[in-house]
């Protein structure tokens, strides 16, 4: 119950009689169980703020079609939007939001580091945290949580995605690689894990550099590049660092192979037209050919002018598989959601086949994409610049191969 009806309760006790009391004190229940609250944090400023918009406008307009159709078993929703910021500021808001404002879950975030501590909040007071951005394995890992779930794919199949493609190109065993990291957590995943899968298939590296997560100026790197020779150049950058590395590497003209492990469609258009080039894993991305796919496209361009990318189809879909969950248990109990996603419930997500949480890691199981960037002369507009290729993993194939396998994970869920 919140600090104000607290205070109105006492006011109630104090100086009125019993009669009026015990008349009062329903109505005030009544008024705060029509309301579902649903706590959103991701960043909304700084190298993630770009993504985060997104984050923002899909939550949005998911609450609003939810609501329009009636609510969750009745009662509508109200979401409480703030920025993460950073992972201190993330952990003080979400225990704000849990203590004070009485949300049932809380849904977003971007930052590996800021979910994670999101997700120690979320375990210590026993509330669902559904994680749509943050792709560190070691958050499915070593650092797994009982309340803490994942729709945003882990870095595992994101490499092992994009890692089908590199190797049907030729560009895995025997070649050398020189990546640039993001000096995070994220980053730092990353790098672990595609050097794993560099080990496992025959390649090796020619470098990897830490970049600082405010860097701008790349071209001390692309010099190095240029004198290294590689076969491939891996970026495991985030945010806006991806935008200023492609039009920097672009306008340096260097010629060399590039592909990423981590992306977000955003950066990409954010980088111009014909900047854009290489070969990319996405979880989801705005041409996926299904019915749903074009409806979600179509309404988020009629509401916000630009269409979709994959970071507004994670919160989106986080939110309404969370108000599906509370429709088939009939309930906004934490515990009771964890059970239900953890007995292998399906979701469906936009794509060919439906979804559901792995229970050992928690993690979404699902299919992913890897994109090819088109030449400059089939452009057509800032946003349709990239070919797909088919679901990966295949249709007859399980969902989980592109996943973490039990002697990768290092999960000991409590």
């Amino acid at each position: 119950m919140s600090d104000s009806i607290d205070t109105q309760r006492r006011s109630v006790l104090l100086g009125a009689s019993v009669g009026a009391a015990v008349l009062g004190f329903p109505a005030l229940i009544r008024a705060q169980s029509d309301v579902i609250r649903i706590g959103h944090l991701t960043p909304r400023t700084g190298f993630l703020g770009p993504l985060g918009e997104f984050a923002v406008q899909a939550a949005d307009m998911a609450v609003a079609e939810i609501n329009a159709a009636g609510g969750i078993n009745g009662r509508k929703v109200e979401l409480l939007k703030e920025d993460s910021v950073n992972p201190q500021t993330a952990s003080t808001k979400a225990e704000r939001m849990i203590e004070r404002d009485k949300v049932a879950c809380i849904i977003g975030e971007i930052s590996s580091a800021s979910a994670l501590t999101i997700s120690q909040v979320a375990e210590r007071t026993k509330t669902l945290f559904i994680n749509t951005g943050a792709n560190s394995d070691e958050l499915r890992g070593k650092n797994c949580k009982k309340f803490m779930f994942h729709i945003e794919s882990q870095n595992s199949m994101y490499v092992k995605t994009c890692g089908r493609s590199l190797m049907a190109q030729g560009l895995v065993k025997g070649k050398k690689w020189f990546s640039l990291t993001a000096d995070y957590a994220f980053g730092h995943d990353l790098l672990r894990v595609s050097k794993r899968f560099m080990s496992a298939n025959g390649g090796d590296f020619a470098a990897d550099k830490l970049v600082p997560t405010d860097a701008t100026d790349f071209s001390p790197l692309l010099l190095e590049i240029r004198n290294a020779k590689p076969d491939l150049v891996i970026s495991n950058l985030a945010g806006n660092q991806i935008t200023s590395f492609l039009k920097q590497y672009s306008e340096f003209g260097l010629n060399f192979p590039v592909a990423g492990f981590g992306f977000d469609t955003a950066l990409a258009w954010a980088a111009g037209k014909g900047n854009f080039l290489g070969t990319w894993p996405v979880v989801w991305h705005h041409l996926i050919d299904t019915p749903a796919t074009k409806k979600f496209v179509a309404d988020f361009v009629k509401r916000y002018n630009r269409p979709p990318e994959n970071q507004a189809w994670g919160d989106y879909n986080a939110i309404k598989l969370t108000a599906q969950a509370m429709a088939e248990t009939k309930s906004t109990d934490s515990v009771k959601l964890v059970e239900h996603f953890e007995k292998g419930a399906t979701f469906g997500l936009m794509k060919t086949r439906e979804g559901y949480f792995r229970k050992s890691d928690h993690q979404m199981m699902h299919e992913m994409y890897t994109v090819q960037a088109l030449p400059a002369g089939e452009i057509k507009n800032n946003f349709d610049i990239f070919r797909s290729s088919a679901p990966v993993p295949a249709a007859g194939e399980s969902l989980e191969v592109i996943a973490t396998t039990a002697e990768e994970n290092e999960c000991k869920m409590g």
